[in-house]
């Protein structure tokens, strides 16, 4: 099967009411339709899989799973630490403040 992910036009962060898709987005699409290559927007995935996710078709771009990367759990962690003290000293400011 293959999927084509639609980009978002320049400076758009989605779609709405009053600013809707296009039909002129779709040329890039169209002008792959007929051999529908493997690109940074388009993907092919065997319609086994597909069967295999129980006919699921919400099938990520791989492309833009690359892009993720994981921070490690320890600087997770330390992060959230930092924020929790930073919390404390503010409430701890708050307190001071309204006694």
């Amino acid at each position: 099967m293959w999927y084509y992910e639609l980009p978002l036009p320049e400076g758009r962060k989605n779609y709405t009411k009053t600013k809707p898709l296009r039909d002129a987005e779709f040329d890039q699409c169209h002008a792959l339709w007929d051999e529908r290559p493997v690109t940074e927007h388009s993907w092919l995935v065997p319609v086994g899989q597909v069967i295999e996710n129980n006919y699921n078709l919400d099938i990520k771009n791989p492309s833009s799973q690359e892009a993720l990367v994981h921070r490690p759990p320890e600087e997770l962690a330390e992060a959230i630490l930092e924020k929790e003290r930073r919390i404390l000293a503010l409430m701890a400011e708050i307190q001071k403040a309204l006694a």
